[in-house]
């Protein structure tokens, strides 16, 4: 998986080389329970191409949410976020909590929600059925910048198995064919898109495969390349497939486990490390507590932005809440960056100058060009 790696990471300096010269807050379910450049600059995002005549903006915005980003303890993350956009744009916010990525992605495209926190993928999937759905920000990585914007997407196998596993000093994938195996969704970035497209280039590469495809790695049975394939639904449900025993082998990406497990050994991130489930952690890790598993496999992968249907907000309300994103307000606030020491359950850990950034369209065209798309 290095070479896929590397890979991964050249297409992403490639592009972002190119891409740059609680308040009051309500809560729905649906599907079920559960400093950067500003001023000028901030005008120029795609978003900010509607033209405010033909928009109405309406009094209250919805933001809907991913499963991953839906549980219970989340709520409060959630709400700081609103409180975010409420001060900003003067209007109120509700959310929209979700258990399938395709309710997410139809909501924001079919403008019954106006802003939505999504992974690449999902965004790339909402952009192709409605071109008015623009990026807003992404959070910048740890040097302040594009430049490092990115999470993991891990392939993971319950502790004592990871020998199985074993290449020399490292890991490699070659026994995952015929294991049990489980992604998260087929619209997720790091827990689908990523996986496959890395299982394939490297059986391609290494076990002559030349005719495997993403759609012969959904499907298990004896004459499939694995013999059993679940979703986990969300990137916690599919981590939970793996420590519960479901599975041998299982994608799922670091940050949106973060606040259920911690470093047992290794170095963060990295392939051979061992994570454990937290004593006190919520559901559903709370089923698995102290259980550990491995990392066999860590791809990186362009960070996740929060997206904006420019057919329901104007382009006004967009320049204000974008900047209200990469304010020195924003980027100070323990709720929306979490530091190291604090014991809330954020999304975004605060880490050297990381803080929000505007970021374009193109900027997630590697997403695109991973499965066949064209660049835009």
């Amino acid at each position: 998986m290095k070479r896929w790696s590397l890979m991964m990471v050249v297409l992403i300096l490639a592009v972002v080389v190119a891409a740059c010269g609680n308040g009051n807050s309500k809560n729905n379910t649906a599907g079920g329970n559960k400093g950067a450049d500003k001023g000028n600059n901030a005008e120029q995002t795609n978003a900010g191409k509607s033209n405010d005549a033909e928009v109405k903006t309406k009094d209250t915005l919805t933001i809907v949410w991913l499963p991953n980003e839906s549980g219970g303890n989340m709520k409060e993350a959630r709400d700081e976020i609103g409180a975010l956009v409420e001060k900003a744009s003067g209007k109120k916010v509700e959310h929209k909590v979700t258990t399938d990525y395709i309710i997410a992605v139809e909501s924001i495209a079919n403008g019954t929600a106006d802003i939505g926190y999504f992974g690449p993928q999902a965004y790339v999937e909402a952009n192709a059925k409605n071109d008015k759905v623009q990026p807003l920000v992404t959070n910048a990585g740890k040097s302040g910048t594009l430049e490092d914007a990115m999470y993991y997407s891990w392939l993971a196998v319950n502790k004592g198995e990871e020998s199985g596993y074993a290449a020399g000093d490292s890991f490699a994938i070659d026994n995952i064919k015929g294991k049990k195996f489980s992604f998260v969704s087929n619209s997720s970035t790091s827990g689908f898109k990523v996986p496959t497209a890395g299982i394939i280039s490297y059986f391609k590469d290494n076990h002559a495969m030349a005719d495997l495809t993403a759609d012969d790695l959904v499907e298990g049975g004896k004459d499939k390349f694995f013999s059993q394939v679940l979703f986990g639904g969300s990137h916690q449900g599919s981590a939970v497939n793996l420590m519960s025993g479901k599975v041998d082998v299982a994608a799922f990406c670091n940050t949106c486990v973060v606040n259920y497990v911690e470093l047992a050994a290794g170095e963060e991130n990295a392939v051979g490390s061992t994570y454990k489930v937290k004593a006190d952690a919520e559901a559903p890790f709370n089923t698995v507590a102290g259980k550990e598993f491995a990392v066999i496999s860590s791809t990186p992968v362009l960070n996740q932005p929060f997206i904006v249907n420019t057919d329901t907000v104007s382009a006004e309300h967009i320049k204000l809440i974008t900047d209200a994103f990469e304010s020195d307000e924003t980027t100070n606030n323990p709720k929306i960056f979490v530091p190291e020491d604090s014991e809330f359950s954020g999304m975004f850990k605060k880490d050297g100058e990381t803080r929000f950034l505007k970021v374009e369209d193109a900027w997630f065209n590697p997403i695109r060009e991973l499965t066949g798309g064209a660049a835009k």
